[in-house]
């Protein structure tokens, strides 16, 4: 099932060739983010987003030349002393319009798969006793769905955009009783790329 899921997420958010123009002299920009996850219902308990502390790092790709449409891939790690540590690898399809002269708005909506660390060891009942299943956590999808803001700063050899968004994530598979569950993500950092 994981290797099904995995394959039409890459099938689905890969961007082809013909997608995809690049400009001759066009750098492709590294977006470095400061993350706050929280286990949470959206747009509620924004407070508990600052106690799990994470970083990401990635890039994205223009869909034309004068376009408004990009593509990110993103790695996310995250510290979550309460519910344990995650990896999330994303791609999301962006739309960022231009606010004003050099302000722009994000919408993001994507596809992910969240690696899930357990923050203490598990153990599970077979055979009437309890056996160890240590911290390894496990895998699930994600949807997640985004909105941010960002500025345009131009420098000599380089553009600075600082960003900052609201991410809210949709996962799947968290446990039998609990097929879909929510998670957020606070985010700021910057998009840096080579003029």
């Amino acid at each position: 099932m994981r290797i099904l899921l995995l394959l039409l997420f890459t099938l689905l958010f890969h961007p082809s060739k013909a997608q995809i123009e690049t400009r001759p002299n066009q750098s492709v920009p590294i977006v470095v983010t400061l993350q706050f996850h929280a286990f949470a219902v959206p747009f509620r308990h924004f407070k508990s987003n600052f106690k799990n502390i994470g970083l990401g790092i990635g890039t994205e790709l223009n869909y034309g030349a004068n376009s408004n449409f990009y593509q990110r891939f993103e790695l996310i790690w995250y510290r979550n002393r309460a519910i344990g540590n995650g990896w999330l690898f994303q791609s999301q399809g962006i739309w960022r319009p231009t606010v004003s002269n050099d302000a722009f708005a994000e919408v993001k909506l994507g596809a992910g798969y969240l690696l899930s660390k357990r923050p203490i060891d598990s153990f599970q009942y077979k055979q009437g006793q309890w056996e160890s299943v240590g911290r390894r956590g496990k895998g699930m999808f994600c949807i997640p769905l985004g909105i941010g803001l960002g500025y345009e700063l131009a420098a000599d050899d380089y553009q600075i955009s600082p960003i900052a968004g609201y991410q809210a994530m949709a996962l799947l598979g968290y446990t039998i009783s609990l097929p879909l569950v929510p998670e957020t993500l606070l985010y700021t950092g910057a998009l840096i790329k080579k003029q």
